[in-house]
Order: structure tokens, then C-alpha cells, then sequence
């Protein structure tokens, strides 16, 4: 399969945000893109360094009839690409999800994923805007697979990328915004970012699954001041069903590109390393729990 990634640095203005999208998104189809990834919330600034209800106004209806919704629809069929979308919805007054939108090569809604695992941390104030997905870890059919999208802060947790796997997804696809504080030392910076390929790196070995990972890129300011900002720290890639990078992009510069993934691969990884088949499900009752005091 030829997936594209639109690692992409965003501005205050909206409109213009889709819009290079759009073109990028043209622009690797006529590369042969058959699924094309954007990262997350792509239409605006990343508003969830500060907490204000005005922000909430951000939020759009993802009714297919709905203008951005349409939009989106439109840009896949036109470029005949199944697209990987992460909006802002607005599913009722009051509530509001961060949610994946699957659109197919001819327009048509594939399917929805709703983000299930929400941070609260400083720059990252994310449990103020959006409720937890209700939609479970279920992967999206479309004309090209079977898709496992989970968003940004699930790519920590392989109980996610496991429940996908096991649902039958052949990819994992994480639309993603990261990035470092300016006051972490470049030796911490080079941790966190190590780290965050590291587990997702290991999600696909873990699976036999290739990882599809686009991450925003460039400084947003911190609307408050109360810091100064988030350095998106880009490095979108993609990894195969043992690890391997296939593709890494910079963490300073916009990027789009086509890789090709091997999708045959993974059947013959999972012969070599049958760990579906030697999981002990019987002794794993405790999962569910919190914590096993």
C-alpha cells in the first residue's frame, strides 16, 4: 500500500489550514497515494494549552451534511484516496469529542473513531474540552484495509493498539500533536521524543502490524503566556510489523511523502513470532483492574 503523511505547521487561520491540506492531499494522490494521514486536530492551532469556553466554539458537526464534514468528503473523492481526518466535534451542547473521521476513496464515511484516552497535563489541557470515546477500539473497513485509528495519547497505551489488533486491524494509525516545552533540556527532549517512537515502535511489534504515526510540526504560542509555547516536535513516521522504520521525518520542518508498506509482511512476521497464539488469556483477568493493590 502507498500511504501518505501530511506533517503540517498551522496558523490562526482555519480556512487556509484545510485548504493547503486539500492541495497536499491532491498533491500525493497524483504520487500514487492510495490512504493519505493527518495529524491531529488539523484545522486550527492547538487550543488545548489554555482552558477557555470560548475555544468551544471551535468545535464542528461531523454530520456528513455539515460543511467541514463535506469538505473533507469532497477532498477524498476528488483525490481518490481514503482519508484519515481528526476533528473537533460538537455532538451536542456541551459535549464534545476528539474524533477521527475515515472518509473512502469515493467520499463515503468509512467509519468514526472517538479518542478514548484524554490527558490533563500542563499545555495539554485536553480533559476540559473533550469527553472520552464511546465508540471502542474497533477498526474502520475501507477499500484498502482494515484501519486501527486511535489518536495521539492512546499511542502510550497497548492495551489500545492490542484490542485493535485483535479486532482484526491491519494497520495502526495514529494521528498525533507533541511536542516539547522550551524549558526542557535538550537531553529530556531527546528522552520524551525517544521514547514516544519507542512504544509505538514496540505497539507494532508487539501486533505484527505496521504503525502509521503523523505528528504536527513548528512553535504554537501559549495564548495565557504563562508558558512560552509548544514546539511541535514532528518526526512523523512509519514503522513495519517487526519495528523497522520505513520513514522519518524531521522535527523542524513540514513534510509530506508517500512510503510503501508491505502489507503481505505481517502475515509471514506472525508466523515467525506467533505471539496471538501464545497470549495466556486465562491469567489476564486482572487488566481490568485500576491497579492490583
Amino acid at each position: 500500500m502507498l500511504v501518505g503523511l501530511i506533517q503540517q505547521h498551522n496558523t490562526t487561520d482555519i480556512d487556509s489550514n484545510r485548504l493547503r491540506l486539500a492541495e497536499k492531499v491532491r498533491q500525493l494522490a497524483s504520487q500514487g497515494a492510495q490512504l493519505v494521514v493527518l495529524q491531529e486536530l488539523h484545522d486550527s492551532l492547538y487550543f488545548c494549552q489554555v482552558e477557555t469556553v470560548d475555544n468551544f466554539d471551535l468545535a464542528v458537526s461531523i454530520d456528513l451534511e455539515s460543511p467541514v464534514a463535506s469538505f473533507y468528503s469532497s477532498v477524498a473523492r476528488e483525490a481518490g484516496v481514503v482519508l484519515v481526518t481528526s476533528l473537533f466535534e460538537r455532538r451536542a451542547a456541551g459535549l464534545y469529542h476528539n474524533t477521527s473521521l475515515v472518509f473512502d476513496s469515493d467520499g463515503s464515511l468509512a467509519g468514526k473513531y472517538r479518542k478514548m484516552h484524554i490527558p490533563d497535563d500542563p499545555a495539554y489541557y485536553e480533559k476540559f474540552y473533550f469527553t472520552p470515546g464511546d465508540l471502542g477500539f474497533k477498526p474502520i473497513t475501507t477499500s484498502v484495509g482494515r484501519l486501527g485509528v486511535l489518536v495521539c495519547w492512546d499511542q502510550w497505551y497497548p492495551e489500545a493498539a492490542r484490542l485493535m489488533a485483535m479486532n482484526g486491524a491491519e494497520m495502526l494509525i495514529y494521528p498525533t500533536a507533541i511536542g516539547w516545552e522550551s524549558s526542557d533540556t535538550p537531553d529530556e527532549k531527546k528522552r520524551q521524543r525517544d521514547a514516544w517512537m519507542t512504544v509505538q515502535r514496540g505497539h507494532a511489534v508487539a501486533n505484527g502490524l505496521p504503525v502509521v504515526t503523523v505528528n504536527r510540526v513548528g512553535h504554537e504560542p501559549d495564548p495565557s503566556g504563562a508558558t512560552n509555547g509548544i514546539s511541535f516536535w514532528g518526526s512523523s513516521f512509519v514503522a513495519g510489523p517487526q519495528g523497522e522504520l520505513l520513514y522519518l521525518a524531521p522535527d523542524n520542518a513540514e513534510a509530506e511523502t508517500v512510503v510503501e508498506i508491505d502489507m503481505k509482511r505481517s502475515e509471514q512476521v506472525r508466523r515467525w513470532w506467533p505471539f496471538l497464539r501464545d497470549r495466556r488469556i486465562e491469567a489476564y483477568g486482572d487488566l481490568t483492574k485500576r491497579f492490583i493493590d
